[in-house]
């Protein structure tokens, strides 16, 4: 009788602990579905976070008032980080309003060029539609960065909000966090500090990275007379966040583009200039990066960029490989932890195995 009692009794319990984890699932959906829009000011604070703690530590421990300490981090944030940001984004917005987004402007140039291949080689290279199309798609993400302003001062608000209370709570929060994953101490402290490292080395390499090799290509742009220098030269700051093919997807089209209208001084000029100043100091750049920050294998990057970006937009630059490289820690660690004698075990011939036993 006792027994049975003891049986419904486990049952409840787990019926309970499965309700409840259950509800914790289905209102976390809720909560991150809502909270989708500001999810950019979200991760932003998280890798403000990671980038401060140890800042915000050694202040803490001197003046010892956790919330005083964050708010002197937060107004330094927003002098150092979020004002300079800012004039950067007016900046480039100011200079994309200047663009004339008309697509048959935008069309133009390139039906020039595959009609000039068309007379000269008797090859068609793309219909019209086509191009059209690929106009299309550029003018819409223009416009998109042009509407997008707003959202990006709501989100460095709310980043800034979160900010601030995730450098007051410190440490507790951090205990509290590291006492919900599932792992043995082991594993939480690789995990965290993969975290950290990633985070660090994304947050700070790639947006230098991509900041210098636009101004590296918009000065070479600029001498050139590339039509518009400083749109070509954004995106070549945007494609330099995918690792060995990178700005070349810029700067050889641009290339060939002047090649075919003849002008083969200004076609040599702008592929000598990609290939030794732009694509030199991006190899440059990423060398003493990954020396200082992190070593991170470019198929990491180059998947982490593609399934980030279009589940966290901007930030997906920096938490896409980061979520690629917890997805491969993870299997290590499941590796390690239930594969790893079994696949000794299977790996060993039984001639072997016999011989080591006769020994």
């Amino acid at each position: 009788m006792s027994q049975e009692h003891d049986n419904r009794g486990i049952s409840r319990e787990v019926i309970w602990e499965c309700a409840l984890l259950i509800l914790i699932f289905v209102l976390g959906i809720i909560l991150f579905r809502q909270a989708q829009a500001f999810m950019s000011g979200v991760l932003g604070a998280f890798a403000l976070y990671i980038l401060l703690r140890n800042v915000s530590f050694k202040l803490t421990e001197k003046i010892h008032r956790p919330t005083l300490s964050a708010t002197i981090i937060v107004i330094c944030v927003i002098l150092f980080i979020v004002i300079p940001l800012s004039l950067l984004a007016w900046f480039i917005i100011a200079q994309l309003q200047k663009i004339n987004w008309n697509t048959n402007d935008i069309v133009a140039p390139a039906m020039q060029a595959i009609d000039i291949i068309k007379e000269k080689y008797h090859i068609d290279l793309v219909s019209e539609k086509a191009v059209t199309f690929v106009a299309a798609k550029v003018t819409a993400l223009g416009q998109s960065i042009i509407n997008g302003i707003g959202d990006f001062f709501i989100n460095i608000l709310a980043a800034l909000i979160l900010l601030f209370f995730l450098l007051s709570g410190g440490r507790k929060m951090e205990n509290y966090l590291a006492s919900l994953i599932p792992m043995k101490n082991v594993n939480k402290k690789e995990t965290i500090e993969r975290i950290s490292v990633m985070v660090k080395s994304n947050a700070v390499g790639i947006p230098m990275v991509a900041l210098l090799q636009g101004i590296i290509a918009w000065i070479g742009y600029a001498s050139f007379g590339v039509p518009y220098a400083f749109l070509y030269a954004f995106l070549t700051g945007l494609c330099s966040v995918v690792p060995i093919v990178g700005t070349m997807v810029i700067w050889i089209p641009v290339g060939i583009y002047f090649a075919i209208l003849g002008l083969w001084g200004k076609a040599i000029g702008i592929i000598l200039f990609g290939a030794i100043c732009i694509s030199q100091s991006d190899n440059l750049l990423r060398f003493i990066l990954q020396k200082k920050l992190a070593d991170t294998h470019p198929l990491i990057t180059i998947f982490g960029v593609v399934v980030g970006l279009p589940l966290f937009g901007f930030m997906g630059i920096i938490f896409g490989p980061l979520l690629v490289s917890l997805f491969l820690l993870f299997v290590d660690m499941f590796r390690k932890e239930y594969l790893t004698e079994s696949t000794e075990d299977s790996a060993v011939p039984e001639d072997i195995k016999h011989e080591d036993n006769t020994d």
